[in-house]
């Protein structure tokens, strides 16, 4: 009776063991798909992320504006193509755009005389090809114009400093047509002109080509 008695305490002690062990076995098995699950959320979340981010961080394009940091307005590259076709490619140097700061230190164009505005010259310090452009505000065109006219005077005065190219400075002229003041002193191979009297006649010729392709982009 006791031998009965002892199997079945031991039987009974058995299926409590059991019973435990796969407690002890689900729990652990939730324990660990709960924490694969977190895992994966923040995989999730971290891989969209960067998307999102690039998303928010993509710039706006600018668009063309009145100053060289920004390129010329549809208008003025409009205008300075016209100058190209009518004075040819080998007749127009100017290849370095002049932002606003120097169009104020060089010409005394301040940002409060216009409205927009286009100017380029050499890089190459030996050549004094230029072409202004400005479209003034209403009130300030004889302001702009006299600007223009002074800074070309100064050069025409300063004959040491252009030399080898007064006769391209000498021809060089200011035009006013409306609101826009336009400053052009081109000619290209000119100055390999056998006298200076060619070289003012050449660049003339340039520079009047150009002023009249600009008002006829204009409609006058």
């Amino acid at each position: 009776m006791k031998k009965i008695t002892l199997l079945l305490c031991m039987g009974a002690l058995a299926l409590t063991l059991a019973g435990c062990g796969d407690d002890k076995d689900e729990s652990s098995v939730g324990s660990s798909t709960a924490e694969e699950s977190s895992t994966a959320d923040e995989s999730s979340a971290e891989s969209s992320s960067p998307a999102e981010d690039e998303s928010t961080s993509e710039s706006v394009p600018e668009e063309g504006g009145s100053d060289a940091a920004q390129g010329w307005s549809e208008e003025m590259e409009g205008l300075k193509a016209a100058v190209i076709e009518a004075v040819g490619q080998e007749g127009y140097w100017p290849d370095m755009a002049m932002d606003a700061q120097m169009a104020e230190t060089y010409y005394g164009l301040k940002a409060d005389m216009y409205e927009d505005y286009l100017a380029e010259r050499p890089m190459i310090s030996n050549n004094v090809d230029e072409l202004i452009i400005v479209r003034a505000k209403e009130d300030k065109v004889d302001e702009v114009e006299a600007a223009l006219n002074a800074y070309r005077e100064a050069n025409v005065n300063d004959t040491m400093q252009y030399p080898m190219n007064l006769g391209k400075v000498q021809a060089s002229q200011v035009e006013k047509s409306g609101q826009y003041v336009i400053f052009v002193q081109l000619g290209g191979f000119a100055i390999d002109s056998e006298s200076e009297e060619e070289v003012i006649r050449l660049c003339q010729e340039a520079n009047q080509k150009a002023v009249e392709a600009i008002k006829n982009k204009l409609g006058e």
